[in-house]
């Protein structure tokens, strides 16, 4: 497998293909889990949000959402492992993309989504994003990579009125360009933010970003299990990069998962 500038494999591939069961055979093999693991904590985090802002109906925007896995666990109360045999199971290969999509809606009229909760994703993936939006998990969506561009007129307007900004492992690839842009979206407004960041990623750069634009962040007791290592490559190279920047992985990475830690951004007034 093909290893990227970080050390992980390369995994571009299972974002970008018609339907999510390449993301969930792949992942399935790899016990990927973080979802199921914020899931908590987003939900903990919007229900103090309505509390504290009095909004009756917050919008979230998850930061690489690919085919809008937070959204099908935080607004409409699926778990992965339901998600892995919807689009891994052993008739998963026989469906049609449409066939797949029709049995999505129907999880959705089934469901009992969060209260008034509006899931808007952002992400590089023209394919994964229009699965999403038309299995019905997002409500919007932003087909953009702000690393490399500022948004259009049009992608700033989507972006506006953001409550909340959630992301489950894409920042390290994305930064504080893309954090720095999503807030001077907002035109003064300042959403809450909630990260699950890999251990080998330091967070310091988007905390001073979001330090300067009026923000505390604070890091949650506790360490979330991503993944495991896909091979001894990709576990030796991570070890290196963690090494380097003098994180200990004894205990963690060294016995063979990715580990990510939980910031929590608020405005500090």
């Amino acid at each position: 497998m093909r290893v990227d500038t970080t050390g992980k494999i390369s995994l571009d591939h299972i974002y970008t293909r018609p339907d999510p069961r390449a993301y969930f055979s792949t992942l399935r093999e790899l016990d990927y889990n973080i979802p199921e693991l914020a899931k908590p904590h987003f939900r903990r985090l919007i229900a103090e949000y309505r509390e504290a802002r009095r909004a009756p109906s917050p919008a979230v925007l998850d930061i690489g959402c690919s085919y809008g896995i937070n959204a099908a666990l935080v607004k409409y109360g699926a778990t992965m492992d339901e998600l892995y045999d919807r689009y891994s199971g052993r008739d998963a290969h026989r469906r049609t993309r449409a066939a797949l999509l029709s049995r999505d809606r129907e999880l959705i009229r089934s469901g009992e989504p969060a209260n008034n909760l509006r899931f808007f994703g952002l992400d590089a993936s023209e394919q994964a994003l229009s699965y999403a939006l038309e299995a019905g998990f997002l409500d919007g969506a932003v087909h953009a990579d702000l690393e490399d561009a500022e948004p259009t007129d049009e992608q700033r307007a989507q972006l506006a009125h953001t409550d909340l900004v959630i992301s489950t492992g894409c920042l390290g690839y994305v930064t504080e360009r893309t954090i720095s842009r999503i807030i001077e979206a907002q035109e003064g407004r300042r959403p809450w933010m909630a990260h699950f960041v890999l251990r080998m990623f330091p967070f310091d750069p988007i905390a001073e970003t979001l330090a300067g634009a009026g923000y505390e962040t604070v890091r949650r007791d506790g360490l979330f299990r991503q993944r495991r290592f896909a091979t001894p490559e990709e576990q030796s190279l991570v070890l290196d990069r963690l090494a380097d920047i003098g994180v200990d992985p004894g205990g963690l990475e060294a016995d063979g998962w990715f580990y990510a830690q939980l910031h929590i951004s608020k405005p500090r007034d």
